[in-house]
């Protein structure tokens, strides 16, 4: 079938909801998307200006639309997460997982096992999970053993088999770890009693349990049976032990899923909690690398539908940061205050532990990611025309006007570039003026750099307010580089960031790694700046002593700097002393200088 052209498909699109489906000139599926209203969806992909590359590229490749009708949002939601998961088209988001996770398996059978797998067998055994480690499911399968005494073998317990003494009890027996079903010493309502408390522990309801233990104790205690009263009460101290550790709210709060996303640039990172009689029982956080710069609704829209289906969720709540539409069976809470917001606070930190965790496995495993994902965020946080692989930051040091100098230091991909960093002495001005002082540094800068052809940096930040940032624009003024190079100006007090023709300062997040690139910078030509003029103090104070001396050199200053540390003790120096460094003929003249400006009193 011959393909319409795109205005035509896009006017007879109908405004249902449904899915879409983007297709290239080779009938290549590009994209999949879900709409309440296809019609009006659709066709803002091509009506609007996109600011992202990336919606650019896929726009420019799509040759043929097809679509999917559907009842509701929901359905579409759905059909979209399968659609994507069966086709993976390039230009989707995808939540990657080849992991196959671990379940708790209570096998179908006589006096029923209950082990760890992850193998699922339909044959009628229960499975509980999946869960997102085995160190879940051994500290469950630990507590359990500690609880109940369960058959480990894999014998067929059929009653005939049984009665006819078929099977001798093993070594579990012997330690007190079975009750030795296998040759009938247990009876099966007992043992299935076990197996549904197991149940619902494994459920994390702890209250019929820790109830039927304590019944089971007094009992023991009024027949004077202290010894097995006693072995009750310890597991009934084990049972609460670990249901204060997992217990983390309200345990009136049960079968709750509970999602939260934060997102850079690049990636989302989307933690998923179940909650059961107040506890966690899953906890799982994923990546996702965005693809046409989703929003955290979008992304949390896939990861809730996708997660739910991994894990066999079946809750009827979710607690979410925002209100998203799931469906008229699913009720969507946004917590404000209380447990329910607490438990959301935890899932945002954990999101937010993990994206760290990533981080630094990043810079170890993969720093070229590191460096791309950081230039992206900060070319987005600074609202910068491109990402600032070369910064360049000015700092002035003086002291009540003496010996001023400024400091320039230079970061590439967000790291020190120390042999590319510049010392200016002030040349122009007179006494402290950190203005002028300023605008002289960046003019001969990048004067200097127009001159011998060396590329110009994307950020140019100075270490100061509005005056300093004016006279740093001034400088690029008279240079004509204004809009070629990006310069803000950032004040210590209360790190404000301020932009030229802005009054309004922008304050980032105290924590972003934005604002910590931009600390950095100023504290590396803060320091650098400092030590320069330390220096040429210093240099300065010894001028004007050792080197007035007639026929003392440079050579003959550092040698007894080496020796003596400092002026001073020079001063103090016995002639002798001066002369076993320098020799008797410049001691002479050394000593007879110092010798000469005492008081003659």
């Amino acid at each position: 079938m011959q393909q319409l052209p795109l205005e035509i498909q896009l006017k007879t699109l109908p405004s249902n909801p449904g899915v879409y489906q983007y297709y290239d000139k080779d009938d290549k599926l590009l994209y999949i998307g879900k709409a309440k209203n296809l019609k009006k969806r659709v066709s803002s992909y091509f009506t609007k200006k996109h600011d992202s590359h990336r919606i650019g590229v896929l726009v420019k490749k799509i040759r043929f639309i097809k679509h999917i009708i559907v009842e509701t949002e929901t359905d579409a939601l759905l059909l979209e997460n399968n659609l994507i998961k069966k086709h993976q088209p390039r230009f989707n988001v995808m939540l990657k997982d080849d992991k196959t996770y671990p379940w708790i398996c209570i096998k179908k059978e006589r006096f029923p096992r209950v082990f760890p797998t992850r193998n699922l067998i339909k044959d009628g055994s229960e499975y509980f999970g999946p869960y997102t480690s085995f160190k879940t499911v051994n500290t469950l399968l630990e507590l359990i053993k500690n609880l109940y005494q369960l058959r480990t073998c894999s014998y067929d317990l059929a009653e005939e088999k049984i009665q006819n003494d078929k099977y001798k009890v093993c070594l579990e027996y012997h330690l007190g770890n079975c009750k030795g079903p296998c040759e009938g010493l247990q009876e099966e309502n007992e043992y299935n009693e076990n197996i549904e408390a197991i149940r619902q522990i494994v459920k994390g309801n702890f209250k019929d349990s820790l109830q039927q233990f304590k019944n089971l104790m007094h009992t023991h205690a009024e027949n004077m049976e202290f010894e097995e009263a006693q072995r009750i009460k310890e597991k009934i101290e084990v049972l609460q032990k670990y249901q204060a550790k997992s217990t983390v709210v309200n345990p009136k709060i049960s079968n709750v899923d509970v999602f939260s996303v934060i997102s850079d640039e690049a990636y989302g990172y989307v933690n998923f909690l179940q909650l059961s009689y107040g506890s966690i029982i899953r906890s799982h956080t994923t990546e996702i690398k965005k693809k046409l710069d989703e929003t955290d609704k979008e992304l949390l829209e896939l990861a809730v539908v996708e997660l739910r289906q991994r894990f066999n969720s079946n809750s009827k709540e979710i607690y979410l940061p925002f209100k998203l539409s799931l469906g008229e069976h699913i009720k969507v809470t946004v917590p404000q205050l209380g447990d329910k917001r607490k438990i959301l606070d935890l899932s945002i930190r954990n999101a937010k532990y993990y994206r760290q965790e990533r981080f630094k496995q990043i810079k170890i495993i993969d720093p070229d990611r590191h460096e791309k994902r950081l230039m992206a965020q900060m070319k987005k946080d600074l609202r910068l025309p491109s990402e600032p692989h070369h910064i360049e930051c000015f700092d002035n040091s003086n002291i009540q006007g003496s010996n001023p100098v400024a400091a320039c230091v230079v970061f590439k991909n967000g790291k020190p570039s120390k042999k590319e960093y510049r010392k200016f002495n002030i040349k122009t001005v007179d006494g402290p003026n950190d203005f002028a002082s300023m605008e002289e540094v960046v003019y001969r800068r990048y004067k200097r750099l127009k001159e011998e052809g060396e590329p110009l940096p994307q950020l140019v930040i100075v270490d100061g307010g509005k005056g300093q940032l004016s006279s740093g624009l001034k400088a690029l003024d008279d240079l004509d580089l204004r809009g070629k190079i990006t310069i803000i100006g950032i004040a210590k007090r209360l790190e404000e960031i301020y932009y030229p023709g802005d009054s309004i300062p922008l304050y980032l997040d105290k924590k972003s790694e934005t604002l910590k690139v931009i600390q950095h910078l100023r504290n590396e030509a803060h320091r650098f700046g400092i030590t320069f003029h330390r220096q040429k103090r210093s240099k300065a104070a010894l001028d004007t002593e050792l080197d007035k001396i007639p026929g003392i050199g440079e050579k003959t200053v550092i040698e007894l700097l080496k020796t003596f540390r400092s002026v001073k003790r020079i001063q103090k120096a016995s002639i002798q002393e001066l002369a076993q460094i320098v020799g008797n003929s410049r001691a002479t003249k050394i000593y007879n200088y110092y010798l000469s400006k005492k008081d003659p009193t």
